[in-house]
């Protein structure tokens, strides 16, 4: 669909000593190519024909003048179903941060490192930071739907997080094999894992790893 407007465009009279040769070009914001630029007088021209080529639009001639059409854009209206690739991109970053922080922990266990919660401090501001861009790309129903499952593998990883920051509380020995198959750290993982693979435009599946 194109909208109407007018556009008065000046135009290069090729008269005896007021021709220059071009020595600009007029690039348009989401437009391929450029068109040259005439100085005339100090002030800059281009051909009508010309812009039109450039943005996809039309010139019409009337006795009194030149109407040049352009093309509006149209906004893309959000899809009520599927994914969109802002949505996916901040799912992904959230869980990814939440797997690093799953690490974190497993390592800081299995090496019986003195840990406290400001050892993992940074990567629960990040992730509650990055939890805020999914909620804020979320515009369909299937991202609306599946922003609580995110949200639900945050609150998961704070409690893996607590349950072994416990441990050290009381000085209770963990082995490596128990902090790796812990089923909670499984979960988690798995839920990142599902959230990672979500396909682009997909409808909403429920992702029972992520309650």
């Amino acid at each position: 669909m194109r909208g109407r407007w007018f556009m008065w465009v000046p135009l290069v009279l090729v008269l005896p000593g007021m021709a220059q040769a071009p020595k600009k070009t007029l690039t348009v914001g989401g437009h391929d190519g450029n068109i040259p630029v005439a100085t005339v007088g100090g002030k800059p021209y281009v051909g009508v024909e010309a812009l039109a080529r450039l943005t996809g639009g039309s010139v019409s001639y009337q006795t009194n003048g030149i109407t040049l059409t352009l093309p509006v854009a149209q906004a893309e209206a959000p899809a009520k179903n599927g994914y969109s690739m802002d949505f996916l991109k901040a799912a992904i970053e959230e869980t990814a941060t939440i797997r690093e922080w799953r690490v974190a922990v497993m390592e800081a266990v299995e090496h019986s490192y003195p840990f406290t919660e400001d050892w993992f401090g940074g990567y629960r501001r990040t992730a509650v930071s990055k939890l805020a861009l999914v909620s804020a790309a979320a515009g369909g129903d299937a991202e609306k739907s599946c922003v609580p499952l995110v949200s639900d593998e945050l609150s998961k990883m704070q409690q893996f997080t607590d349950k072994y920051l416990a441990t050290r509380t009381t000085l209770t020995y963990v082995s490596p094999d128990t902090v790796e198959n812990d089923p909670l750290g499984q979960q988690i993982l798995n839920c990142a894992r599902a959230l990672e693979s979500l396909p682009a435009g997909g409808e909403f599946q429920d992702i029972a790893a992520c309650h």
